[in-house]
């Protein structure tokens, strides 16, 4: 058994009168890929902080290579080795990628100024250590996500680390990407370095953890082997409940809802045909240059098509803006909820009725009685976890936030909701909640169509799925044709 580098025993952490982690134990050892999951609001950031030291616990022992540390500060942590990469990934954009990469030695060593020969030497060194290519003098924004993440662990590696902690890496790669992260990852640990990745989505924490800790509500459920687990040993007790997969299979029906002929807009995707019954969840999906977000942002019109026809409902309509969208009662989830989707610090209240407000305007006057009671049906119809409607929506996790995105535009009664990657983002447990809302509002006569890259969530939820390839449609397949494998190579085959 490799040897033991960190070892927490017992942690408590209160938060004033909240319970933040409650008598959690973890050992993480050299040489390893530990995966940390939990939902969000289990008690993972908290973790992580009072490992770097930026939280003291309330309550515990914390040992480093044996030694009890009474004390921890994130300094004395990065003395003992301890790097944490967080998702801003805390980089300099207007600096070079060498620059980026020495900083922390300059600092620590007290040079005045910067030996740029010497950053770039230590930074051509980093980046031969995991396998990295970048030009050392390039400027940082000017990088993709994944080269920045690269800096980002180039910069702990000089930094002598001997535990890397990694929140969320995943979130913002293409799957070529994630495999090139893994890639490093084993290098590292293969260099006896401990790798410890916050994570709670279920593909990946089975393709690259070793062992694996479950937390929940701020307790500890389970550490063991990742083989030690199947795929409902670990969603049980990741959330606390039962959740089976199922695959979507609507009632049949004649009944078109939309039908889209021929759309293009240049330099985006051309000659794009497809069409929506009644009960249909329509997928498109694609790599990321493929054309699949610029429909959606089309069809809701933000960037409107220049040729071919919409209809809705037998009609035939224009979208030549958003105003006209939401008239026809077209309703849009975009991508990035955070700053296209909400109003993160007004309250769930404002939030819900943003996109409906007129409909509550009595002679002039809104009419605050209706608007909470219309916020607090929402939250119940939708499975919102919410202490009342008068809270910031800054405060929700993002499952929940994204449940009042899709609230927003359910207040305004669509006949069509598209939604961009509705579960970005979110744990398993809000995913489980959001397909079921998709399904149900399906069975309801709404038109539903889901823009994502994720195959799994695409062949469980939708009985039609369109591919779509350098601005073309591939093909449109059903689910029950193709699996992740199929599906993956339409999307990439030359």
């Amino acid at each position: 058994m490799a040897e033991t580098f960190l070892e927490l025993k017992d942690i408590h952490k209160s938060f004033g009168g909240v319970q933040a982690l409650k008598g959690v134990d973890l050992t993480i050892r050299c040489g390893e890929i530990h995966c940390l999951a939990g939902e969000n609001g289990s008690g993972k950031s908290t973790l992580i902080k009072v490992i770097s030291g930026a939280h003291e616990p309330t309550k515990g022992e914390i040992y480093i290579e044996g030694e009890r540390i009474l004390h921890l500060n994130p300094i004395i942590a990065i003395e003992h080795g301890i790097q944490v990469i967080y998702q801003d990934f805390a980089i300099f954009p207007n600096l070079t990628v060498a620059e980026n990469i020495a900083i922390n030695r300059a600092v620590s060593t007290g040079a005045k100024l910067m030996n740029w020969k010497g950053a770039k030497e230590l930074a051509l060194e980093a980046m031969e250590q995991i396998g990295a290519k970048m030009d050392p003098d390039v400027l940082v924004e000017n990088l993709s996500v994944a080269n920045r993440q690269m800096v980002a662990i180039c910069r702990t590696i000089i930094n002598d680390a001997k535990l890397l902690i990694l929140d969320e890496p995943t979130a913002a790669l293409t799957s070529k990407e994630v495999q090139k992260l893994y890639a490093i990852l084993r290098r590292l640990r293969d260099k006896g370095i401990a790798v410890m990745i916050v994570n709670h989505k279920l593909d990946e924490v089975f393709e690259i953890a070793e062992r694996l800790t479950i937390l929940r509500n701020g307790e500890k459920i389970s550490t063991g082997m990742i083989d030690e687990y199947d795929r409902n040993r670990f969603v049980k007790e990741l959330t606390g409940r039962n959740i089976s997969e199922s695959f979507y299979e609507p009632k049949v029906s004649e009944e078109e809802i939309f039908r889209a002929e021929n759309i293009s807009r240049k330099g985006a995707f051309e000659d794009v045909s497809f069409s929506l019954k009644r009960g249909d969840v329509f997928g498109i999906t694609g790599l990321l240059d493929s054309g699949r977000g610029q429909i959606g942002d089309a069809l809701f019109g933000i960037n409107p098509i220049q040729s071919g026809k919409i209809f809705l409902q037998g009609k035939q309509i224009e979208i030549n803006s958003t105003e006209d969208a939401v008239r026809h009662k077209i309703a849009y989830v975009p991508e990035d909820r955070l700053t296209q989707g909400l109003f993160l610090d007004r309250s769930i209240q404002d939030n819900t009725i943003a996109a409906s407000i007129s409909k509550y305007f009595i002679r002039g006057k809104l009419d605050e009685q209706a608007m909470y009671r219309a916020t607090v049906e929402w939250i119940k119809r939708i499975g919102c976890v919410a202490p009342s409607p008068e809270v910031s929506v800054r405060t929700l996790s993002g499952g929940n936030a994204q449940k009042i995105v899709i609230a927003k535009w359910l207040n305004t009664d669509p006949a069509l909701l598209i939604l961009n990657g509705p579960t970005v983002g979110v744990d398993i447990g809000a995913k489980y909640d959001i397909h079921q809302i998709l399904r149900r509002l399906a069975g309801e006569g709404i038109g539903v169509i889901v823009i994502s890259d994720d195959l799994p969530e695409l062949i469980q939820n939708c009985n039609h799925i369109m591919v779509m390839k350098n601005g073309r449609v591939s093909e449109i397949v059903e689910p029950s044709e193709v699996n992740e494998t199929e599906l993956a190579t339409m999307m990439s085959s030359q």
